[in-house]
C-alpha cells in the first residue's frame, strides 16, 4: 500500500475542509502498485505557510490555489523551484482559462482544476497526479537499479577477465624471452594453459551474449517441433571428450522420441550447460545419467552426477547471475557463473523451472521442467512472470 501526502493550500476554510472530506477515505488501485493508494491530508491558509510546511515535510501532491492573500500560487511554485523528488502540483483557480493553464504549466504545475469542482472532479485530478507521480518514481528507481546492475556487470566482467588475461600475458612474456629454459615441454604446457584460459574467456563472452539476448528479447526465436532425445544425445556427444579424459561414464535414459515445440538452439543451451557441468564438477571415474521424460504436456530433463556436490546454502544461490561456488574442490575449475542462470531464464521462458538436489560429496541432480506446447508455454510463462 502506498500512502501519499497531499497539502491543500487555500484561503477559504470551506475549500480546505471540503477537499479533506472528499479525499479522507478515497483510495484506488494501480496495476504496478502492490495494494491501494491512500492519502493523508494537510492544509495551509497562505502561500507563506505552505512554503514553511513544504520545507519541513515536502508533500507528494500540492493542491494550490492560484489566488492567495500575499504570495500567489504561482509565487509559491517559483519559490519552491522544480523539486527533484517528483512532487506534483495542481493549481486550483476560479479564473480558468487557456492562458491560466499555460501559465501554470510553464511555472511547473502538473495540472489545474477549475473552481467550482465536484468531489469526483477532484478525485479524478488527484488520481491522475498520483499515477504520474508513482510511475515517475518507479521509472527513476528502475533507472537507478539499471545503473547499479550495469556497474555490477562491468565490475564482475572486468574481475573475471582480468585473471585469465594476466595469466596469458605472463605466459607469452616467458615464451617470448625464453625465460623457462630450453625444454620444449615446458613451453608446450604454457601454451596449453593459455589456450584453456582463452577458451574460458570465449565461453564467458558467449554466455554473456546469450544472457543479454534472452533478457532483451532481441534474439530471433525459431520454434519448431524438435526431438529432445536428439538434443540430449548431442549434448552428451559434445561433453564426451572431457568425460573420456576423466573416465566419466555418461548414459542417456529416454524414450525413443520426445517431441516438443521449441527453439532447438535454446534446448541445446540448457542441455549443454547441465551435461558439461555434470562432467566438469564430477570426480574422476564418476558417472552422469541424463533422463528425459514426457508426461501430460511437460518434458522433464534430469541430469544426475556423482560429483563433488554442494551445501544447501550453495545450492540456494546457484541460479543467480555470476554465481560460482568457490571452495577447495572448485577453485581450479573455470566457469563464467552464467550457465545455470541462463538455464533458469530459458526454463521460465518455456513455462517451466529448474531445481537442484545436492549434498557435499554425494553429487547433484538438476531437474528442468519444460512445457511442450506453445499454448502451455505462453500461459505458464505469463504466470511465472506475474509471480516474479
Amino acid at each position: 500500500m502506498d500512502t501519499l501526502r497531499l497539502l491543500v493550500v487555500d484561503d477559504e476554510p470551506g475549500m480546505r475542509q471540503g477537499v479533506a472530506r472528499a479525499l479522507r477515505n478515497y483510495k484506488f488501485g494501480l496495476p504496478d502498485v502492490n495494494g491501494d493508494v491512500w492519502f493523508t491530508i494537510d492544509a495551509a491558509e497562505t502561500g507563506e505557510e505552505a512554503i514553511g510546511k513544504i520545507a519541513s515535510a515536502p508533500p507528494d501532491i500540492l493542491l494550490l490555489d492560484h489566488k492567495l492573500p500575499g504570495m500567489s500560487g504561482l509565487d509559491v511554485i517559483d519559490r519552491m523551484g522544480r523539486p527533484e523528488a517528483g512532487m506534483v502540483t495542481i493549481i486550483i483557480t476560479a479564473y480558468a482559462s487557456l492562458e491560466t493553464a499555460v501559465t501554470a504549466i510553464k511555472h511547473g504545475a502538473y495540472d489545474f482544476l477549475a473552481k467550482p469542482f465536484t468531489p469526483e472532479e477532484l478525485k479524478t485530478a488527484v488520481r491522475k497526479a498520483a499515477e504520474s507521480l508513482i510511475l515517475t518514481r518507479q521509472a527513476r528507481r528502475l533507472a537507478q537499479e539499471k545503473r547499479a546492475l550495469r556497474f555490477q556487470f562491468i565490475s564482475v566482467l572486468a574481475h573475471e577477465l582480468k585473471a585469465p588475461l594476466g595469466a596469458i600475458e605472463g605466459y607469452l612474456h616467458i615464451i617470448k624471452d625464453k625465460a623457462a629454459g630450453s625444454d620444449p615441454a615446458v613451453y608446450d604446457h604454457m601454451i596449453e594453459r593459455s589456450l584453456i584460459r582463452a577458451e574460458y574467456m570465449r565461453k564467458m563472452i558467449g554466455d554473456l551474449l546469450d544472457l543479454t539476448r534472452i533478457e532483451s528479447g532481441q534474439r530471433k526465436r525459431e520454434l519448431a517441433t524438435i526431438d529432445v532425445r536428439e538434443a540430449a544425445k548431442s549434448a552428451i556427444d559434445t561433453a564426451s571428450h572431457e568425460a573420456k579424459a576423466r573416465s566419466v561414464t555418461m548414459s542417456l535414459h529416454c524414450p525413443a522420441s520426445v517431441p516438443m515445440t521449441a527453439d532447438r538452439a535454446e534446448i541445446d543451451i540448457i542441455l549443454n550447460n547441465l551435461v558439461s557441468n555434470a562432467v566438469k564438477y564430477n570426480t574422476d571415474g564418476g558417472r552422469v545419467d541424463v533422463t528425459v521424460l514426457e508426461n501430460a504436456g511437460t518434458v522433464t530433463v534430469a541430469v544426475c552426477d556423482t560429483g563433488i556436490g554442494m551445501t544447501g546454502e550453495e545450492a540456494s544461490r546457484i541460479f543467480a547471475d555470476f554465481v560460482r561456488i568457490k571452495n577447495d574442490k572448485t577453485r581450479s575449475i573455470l566457469g563464467s557463473g552464467l550457465g545455470l542462470s541462463i538455464v533458469k531464464k530459458l526454463a521460465l521462458l518455456y513455462g517451466g523451472d529448474v531445481a537442484v538436489k545436492s549434498a557435499p560429496g554425494a553429487g547433484s541432480t538438476f531437474t528442468v521442467t519444460l512445457t511442450s506446447s506453445p499454448e502451455g508455454q505462453k500461459a505458464r510463462g505469463a504466470q511465472a512472470q506475474a509471480a516474479v
